[in-house]
């Protein structure tokens, strides 16, 4: 009898190791949290309703790139249900605002997964960009740039949440509903997967030198950081911003360009945009903070669609933050 574990165990292992993990991270990020008084004080009363929140609105980020997602695209053979069930999404909203319920807000949270899931779902697109992607993300992205999320959670400290919100719903709408092809959202570890995200970090590292210090975009600042400062960046910046930024931007936008224009027009398109949106950082329109963002982003790009891995694009994109967080800002 053959010792190997099959295909269907070693999907079981995964979910609970990255179940595990998971939990793990949870401890972390409470314990961070409770650490930094600004951020508790500002959030005041509502702290663990504001984490419950996070809890719930990181789980599919996280356990979608460990074979859920694809279980449920695979078992939800109902249209209804499919369509439907992203309102769970705006669960988040009512526990952390039990006391001050707003109907619009709520509305919302839970009118807008399912008019963009029908809209997918009744359209039936191939593989192949249309019209409906072009209409379904330029909507993600003007609820969130344009913050019509922040009434939900408008405590100092909840910032992420309208994040993590729209992040799970683009994830979903993609993955589940649209069914699109070749995403690799993924985070099991994998050698090449690092390899590729650190090689693309260091070809970057010349621009990043070069026009940041040309531009006076980022000053060196010598110091050492405690492990724990350092872990406490590390964590954030591989949570909240790469994983959802690259999921968006490399396995669904970068993705769907690929299939109308090639892959050198979606790369540089893909991170054009990706600089687009970083032009409300400290300023009415931050072109430094754009110009190196578009840059950077093709190299996360180039991460990403070498083997179709988004942990290769998050390995690059948090070594870029991370650094820049460290010794540049």
């Amino acid at each position: 009898m053959s010792t190997k574990k099959r295909p269907n165990d070693m999907k079981r292992i995964s979910i609970y190791v990255a179940l595990a993990i998971y939990a793990g991270l949870l401890v972390i990020a409470w314990f961070e949290a409770r650490s930094h008084a600004a951020f508790a004080t500002g959030l005041g009363r509502h702290f663990s309703y504001a984490f419950v929140s996070f809890a719930w609105l990181l789980a599919p980020l996280w356990f979608f790139a460990f074979g859920v997602g694809e279980w449920l695209r695979d078992s939800i053979h109902s249209r209804a249900l499919r369509i439907f069930l992203p309102a769970w999404l705006g669960a988040p909203y009512l526990i952390f605002e039990l006391g001050d319920f707003h109907w619009v807000t709520a509305a919302l949270l839970f009118g807008l997964p399912i008019v963009l899931a029908a809209l997918l779902e009744f359209s039936n697109p191939p593989n192949s960009m249309v019209w409906q992607d072009a209409l379904v993300l330029a909507i993600l992205i003007a609820v969130y740039l344009l913050r019509l999320l922040s009434a939900a959670w408008p405590y100092p400290g909840s910032a992420a949440l309208p994040k993590l919100f729209v992040a799970d719903l683009a994830l979903y709408l993609y993955l589940v509903v649209r069914r699109l092809e070749d995403m690799g959202y993924s985070l099991l570890p994998s050698a090449d997967a690092f390899r590729i995200g650190l090689r693309e970090w260091t070809y970057f590292l010349p621009f990043a030198f070069i026009i940041g210090f040309t531009t006076s975009f980022i000053h060196f600042h010598p110091q050492l950081p405690s492990a724990l400062h350092a872990g406490g960046i590390l964590l954030a910046t591989f949570l909240l911003v790469a994983i959802p930024e690259e999921m968006f931007f490399r396995c669904i936008l970068q993705n769907l360009l690929e299939t109308r224009f090639g892959r050198r027009t979606a790369l540089v398109t893909a991170s054009a945009l990706f600089g687009l949106a970083h032009f409300n950082k400290g300023a009415v329109f931050n072109w430094r903070y754009v110009l190196l963002a578009s840059i950077a982003g093709v190299f996360y790009g180039r991460a990403w669609r070498t083997k179709r891995q988004l942990l290769a694009s998050v390995v690059t994109h948090t070594a870029v933050d991370v650094v820049w967080a460290l010794w540049f800002r």
